[in-house]
């Protein structure tokens, strides 16, 4: 039943995906005879935790929670925030027992030492993998300051993005469409290279579905860009660029000739509360991730077409040796309707 109840957590906690970066995704269920008397999640930055919600739920419903089980897929905090902490909740409340799924890498949480000084049992590890999985964005920033690095590629059966035109528009289904604006909605930022502003002039805006604007990335160059681009439609944008220009949009980090650092992108970006980037593209800009080691995943979105001459994903990445080559693990292999779906783990993570 522990599981089943944790799983219960992790989709109260997925409510709140696109609302609550850079903090975690949480949700609570508080178990007693063997039945659900509360539940929550945290809905978005500077509201009631999860725990708190689910606290309130039950008590709302009448029920006291003496004896009480807690489930909660990521360890309560036990420090003050924006908000007061929950271990202090379920302490004075006398819960009986806490069952946690991840441990929270945060080192002023301790959480869990805080409830068993209490006398309350703690039980971790409950699906610890599905909750780590959940709020792999979170994990990741916590431990590094550097947001999490997905990219995202639409291509066809013989892996081209483009023709040899450089035409893109559109490889995949409508349906893949719909899960790439979905998936942006769960993203702080999404990146693109100039090339790709110019070439294709996207919006990069949720439409369709139900969610927020990630904010806008642009790697730029030497290249000028236009005001009238769409990505420009509104202030929600950054321009990363080693020209050593000012504005009030520009984010000025190292870089050679026409080349940013990345790795001094990613960590400025941390810095200014930036804790996921879905990569859009193109060529240019996924082979510099890779080529440095930067990427956590990627996610590949293959149309069952054939384009024959045109431009590969990793097309500006020379490889010289077979056995240095970089190895990805695949995740999870599914479909979107006829085009096929593979999410690849990179060896960093």
């Amino acid at each position: 039943m522990d599981e089943n109840y944790m799983m219960e957590c992790i989709k109260l906690a997925r409510k709140g995906a696109g609302s609550v970066s850079p903090n975690p995704l949480v949700g609570c269920v508080i178990v007693k005879g063997n039945k659900i008397i509360g539940k929550g999640y945290h809905r978005k930055i500077g509201s009631d935790h999860a725990e708190v919600v689910a606290v309130n739920d039950a008590k709302r419903r009448g029920h006291s929670l003496k004896s009480a089980v807690v489930y909660v897929n990521l360890e309560p905090c036990s420090h003050f925030g924006k908000t007061p902490p929950c271990t202090d909740l379920l302490i004075a409340e006398g819960v009986k027992k806490v069952v946690i799924g991840s441990t929270d890498p945060n080192p002023i949480v301790k959480g869990i030492d805080k409830l068993k000084r209490a006398g309350i049992s703690v039980e971790k590890g409950i699906l610890k993998a599905e909750c780590d999985e959940l709020n792999k964005f979170f994990l990741k920033y916590i431990k590094t300051r550097i947001p999490y690095i997905t990219l995202k590629i639409a291509q066809s059966i013989d892996g081209k993005i483009a023709n040899h035109l450089g035409e893109s528009k559109y490889i995949t289904g409508i349906r893949s469409r719909k899960f790439v604006h979905e998936l942006r909605s769960k993203y702080d930022a999404v990146l693109v290279g100039a090339k790709t502003v110019i070439k294709d002039n996207p919006e990069l805006t949720v439409r369709n579905v139900r969610g927020r604007d990630p904010l806008r990335l642009i790697v730029k160059g030497r290249r000028h860009l236009k005001q009238t681009f769409k990505i420009f439609n509104d202030n929600n944008y950054l321009i990363l660029t080693n020209n050593k220009v000012k504005g009030e949009f520009i984010l000025n980090v190292k870089g050679k000739s026409r080349f940013i650092n990345l790795n001094d992108s990613l960590k400025k970006l941390g810095q200014i509360g930036i804790a996921s980037i879905l990569v859009e593209g193109g060529s240019t800009i996924f082979s510099e991730f890779i080529k440095y080691n930067l990427a956590d995943e990627i996610i590949v979105i293959t149309a069952p077409v054939i384009i024959g001459a045109g431009l590969s994903a990793f097309d500006e990445i020379k490889s010289t040796r077979i056995s240095t080559l970089m190895r990805v693990k695949p995740y999870y292999i599914g479909s979107i309707g006829n085009d096929q779906l593979i999410i690849y783990k990179c060896s960093q993570v």
